[in-house]
């Protein structure tokens, strides 16, 4: 009898869940006050990463951001700080993760009080095949993609649930949803990313009396950021679904992130070979690859990344 009340309150529940999803699309919820609060923000040098920090400063943020490249981080500092938000600039090696304590420790002593929102925006790809691809590029693509989201989380989710607030943001990728080839550092890198990010967002679910720390992933599509130069789906593909802006990426992760909306892909049509990845077999899958032309996508970029680290530039993107 108990098992059967369970089944309909689970039932109610799911009725109740999917019509709030839908009425969602139409109705936006209110989305929640994040001025003052102490936003920070990986890979904030980079191109999205600058992009959500001046979107956070918009709401009145206060900002940390953490790169390893300290003259393209203090530029975004520089630019948050003009729109009249405080910004503290740290060049941060993800890949080590004592720097990454030590560093969070030196945010709690030098801006005097704790992060309340981290924003897991740093990522990178080796941009070779697997089989020609050294070692160690490998391994940095898992240290930063992977590796860092959990010393992230941590350094900074125990005072988020001492304080019963705060925010996980975890950007990964469509490519962390269904892969292509070439890219296997990459798929593998996000693939863990939202493996880690969904059971960490199951872990604080059942734990009482902690509903202020919320989670978000991101899932977007291609963005033009120049990361992955060269990838190209087939022509009148790219009508349907082209590359995403990055503007309007940060704009539809910080619409989610507001209304603390725990999933959200971009655009919402990559929905779709998610859940056929899910419902089909392996070869129709593979079928509609070919079709889109996304089974051989990233063959053009592979080509210009080995052109690059000939003529002596950047050996991974």
């Amino acid at each position: 009898m108990i098992v059967l009340v369970d089944l309909l309150v689970m039932l109610l529940d799911l009725m109740y869940y999917i019509l709030r999803s839908m009425l969602r699309v139409v109705l936006r919820p209110r989305t929640k006050d994040i001025n003052g609060e102490l936003v920070l923000i990986t890979g904030s040098g980079g191109v999205l990463g600058r992009l959500f920090a001046l979107e956070f400063a918009k709401h009145g943020a206060e900002l940390v951001l953490w790169d390893c490249n300290q003259t393209t981080n203090e530029q975004t500092a520089k630019l948050v700080r003009e729109v009249g938000v405080k910004a503290h600039a740290y060049t941060v090696d993800l890949m080590d993760r004592d720097t990454i304590y030590r560093t969070a420790e030196r945010v709690r002593s030098e801006v005097g009080r704790d992060v309340t929102m981290v924003i897991n925006n740093a990522g990178v790809v080796a941009g070779r095949r697997l089989l020609d691809c050294p070692d160690v590029l490998l391994e940095r693509t898992m240290q930063i993609n992977c590796h860092a989201l959990f010393w992230m989380t941590k350094a900074f989710l125990p005072q988020m649930k001492a304080q019963n607030h705060g925010h996980i943001v975890t950007i990964a990728s469509t490519l962390g949803l269904f892969s292509t080839a070439c890219v296997e550092d990459y798929c593998a890198s996000k693939f863990a990313a939202v493996g880690f990010h969904e059971s960490l967002s199951h872990e604080l679910l059942t734990e009482d009396g902690l509903d202020g720390v919320k989670t978000t992933l991101v899932c977007p599509y291609l963005v033009d950021t120049g990361m992955f130069a060269g990838c190209k789906i087939r022509d009148e593909m790219e009508n349907v679904l082209p590359a995403l802006e990055p503007h309007y990426c940060v704009k539809q992760a910080m619409n989610a992130i507001l209304v603390d909306q725990p999933l959200v892909c971009i655009p919402r049509m990559t929905y779709l070979p998610f859940l056929s990845r899910a419902l089909l077999p392996w070869d129709a899958n593979v079928v509609a690859y070919r079709f889109m032309g996304a089974d051989k996508c990233m063959y053009p970029f592979i080509k210009a990344m080995e052109q690059r680290v000939a003529n002596g530039h950047a050996n991974a993107a």
